[in-house]
């Protein structure tokens, strides 16, 4: 089928492989670890999408059950855990069994938790198929579900045998899909790199074969962080960079129904716009950068008003930050692109000036 193709990142005891690797992987551990069954998770939409693509390319006598999640962040709670739980019961899946998580960052977080969980651990592969998976949860091991509208609040660090990361899955995705993907890769830009940061300000010059090299880059940028920080003590802090707020707008908004639901990079999006204001506040971050970041924003994602009781209210959800310590709420701020800096105290008063700066 595939010859074997050395494009792969290494992460802490697993690798990230792309394209034809990604089948070669696959493959040769089907062959070599004998798994009892392997079940495939998908969402609505990969079931749909992605799936046929995807067992194309497997070569393996072993019998294959697949089991459908609903499609969407509010589908990511315990509620769905359980139901795959079930399914693994009734389905007789032993821990010699395979699970293989295909889909976006919900499949892939919440399919990481049932298998780290079901029997106490059961081998699991993620295949990510939307860009912001691809790109974000595709590295660090973190799995994990949200409790009510309170983001990745129950979860383990957990790694999988491997991730397979297959471009040709970007077909399937709508514009705002691909478009919530970029902020992520935006942000690795601004935490770590102002050569790829800049790379990304060329993206309506970019064909396919550059998007995959900035995926790649993407990754590795994410990757170099986790395996200096594998538990999130220090370094890996940065990757929550806009998460601080643009985690309690995606709560906010997914709770109220009076709003429109945002994408997890669209929030982000909001969420950094507000970060580098504060960091033009706080750190002496060069404001003339702050406003060409929030323009390049702008450019790619809506923009999205908020009243005063609204930002009360998103300024409540900030105390369920995981990032937190002792009562305190702590921002990930930037000195400079690929300066960032840690544990940052934010008053009040400078979160609504940064909602007026983002909404000017």
């Amino acid at each position: 089928m595939y010859q074997k193709r050395e494009m792969n990142i290494q992460s802490q005891g697993y690798s990230v492989y792309f394209s034809e690797s990604s089948f070669y992987f696959l493959n040769k551990l089907l062959q070599e670890k004998k798994y009892s069954k392997i079940f495939i998770l998908v969402d609505s939409n990969t079931n749909t999408y992605c799936l046929p693509l995807f067992l194309a390319d497997m070569a393996t006598e072993t019998p294959i059950e697949i089991i459908e999640i609903e499609a969407g962040e509010e589908f990511k709670n315990i509620d769905t855990c359980s139901q795959v739980w079930f399914a693994l019961s009734e389905l007789e899946a032993d821990r010699k069994s395979l699970l293989i998580n295909l889909g976006g960052g919900v499949v892939t977080d919440l399919g990481g938790f049932v298998a780290s969980t079901y029997m106490r651990g059961i081998d699991f592969v993620n295949v990510p198929t939307s860009l912001l998976a691809m790109v974000d949860a595709s590295v660090g091991g973190k799995t994990g579900v949200d409790l009510g509208a309170l983001k990745n609040q129950i979860g383990v660090i957990n790694n999988p045998k491997g991730v397979m990361i297959d471009t040709r899955f970007l077909a399937t995705l709508p514009a705002d899909q691909l478009r919530s993907g970029m902020a992520e890769m935006f942000k690795h830009g601004l935490i770590q790199s102002e050569t790829y940061w800049k790379k990304m300000l060329k993206l309506d010059e970019l064909t396919i074969e550059d998007l995959e090299q900035l995926i790649y880059e993407s990754v590795e940028i994410k990757n170099n962080i986790v395996k200096q920080d594998p538990t999130e003590k220090g370094l890996r802090k940065t990757l929550n960079f806009g998460h601080t707020l643009g985690h309690a707008i995606e709560s906010y908004c997914l709770q109220n129904s009076s709003r429109q639901a945002l994408l997890h990079g669209e929030a982000i999006a909001i969420g950094m716009i507000l970060a580098t204001y504060l960091s033009s506040e706080l750190l002496y971050f060069p404001k003339e950068k702050a406003l060409e970041i929030k323009n390049v924003f702008n450019q790619y994602f809506e923009k999205h008003t908020f009243k005063k009781e609204e930002i009360d209210q998103i300024i409540d959800l900030l105390k369920f930050d995981k990032k937190n310590s002792y009562g305190n709420i702590n921002f990930v701020l930037l000195e400079q692109i690929s300066q960032p800096k840690l544990d940052c105290k934010v008053s009040n008063e400078l979160i609504y000036k940064a909602f007026e700066y983002y909404r000017s």
